[in-house]
Parts: structure tokens; sequence; C-alpha cells
């Protein structure tokens, strides 16, 4: 997975610091869009089963990182149809892309909180029990 981002990494540690905060809320936006319901019921073996049942809150945050990194035209496609969810695959990699290049660029932890939390359960929209 490193070699995976180590481009994005590389590219975006050379923008400014400003830009690497973007990049940071963009992708807490489009992880935050993702947080429901009915996209957790689609994820294969550990989908959301309601509230009564186990359900990983990291798992799901990671399967949904699988969703952005692969592009916007899939992106859009769940959201529209959610059942094109990925199943049991993830890429939790992604969320080390702006940290890492931000301190790449100056030597410092990226300070920035992201626009939007993108935690699961944090879009109060997405979901009826929580």
């Amino acid at each position: 997975d490193e070699a995976v981002i180590e481009p994005a990494v590389e590219y975006l540690c050379h923008r400014s610091e400003k830009d690497i905060a973007a990049f940071a809320d963009i992708l807490s936006e489009k992880l935050h869009r993702l947080d429901g319901e009915t996209f957790a019921k689609e994820i294969g073996k550990d989908a959301y089963k309601g509230p009564e049942h186990r359900f990983s809150r990291n798992w799901f945050l990671r399967v949904r990182c699988c969703v952005v990194a692969n592009g916007s035209e899939f992106f859009q496609e769940v959201i529209s149809e959610p059942q094109h969810m990925p199943k049991d695959l993830e890429f939790e990699a992604i969320l080390r892309i702006a940290p890492k290049a931000f301190e790449r660029k100056t030597g410092r932890k990226l300070p920035v909180k992201t626009k939007y939390n993108y935690e699961t359960f944090g879009n109060k929209h997405g979901w009826t029990h929580h």
C-alpha cells in the first residue's frame, strides 16, 4: 500500500501547506458522504446488520477509503448505487497521504482538523440508529 500512495505523497509534498490541507478536507468530505447505513450494509461479510450486531467502525472506514481510492467515477457509481460498495476490500493507506506529504514538506505533523468528520457514524444523516 505504501508503494501505491507514494506517487501521491511525493506530488502533494511539493504543493503548498494549504493545498495539502485541502486534499485532506476533500478526502474527509467524500468519506463522510459514504458514511451511512445503506453503504455499510453492502461491504461483504462484515456488513452492518443493525445496532444489536457487532460492526467494525474501523473496517467500514477502510472500505470507504477503497471507494475513494478507486477514483471519482467509481465514487459516483457507489453514491448512486450503494450495492457497488467493495466487498471485503479496504485501502486505509489513503488516509496517510496528506499527513505524510505534510510531514515530508515541513518536518511537522499535519495540524489540520478536517472539515468533515469521517469516522464511522460521524454522518448523522446516514444512520437511522445512531
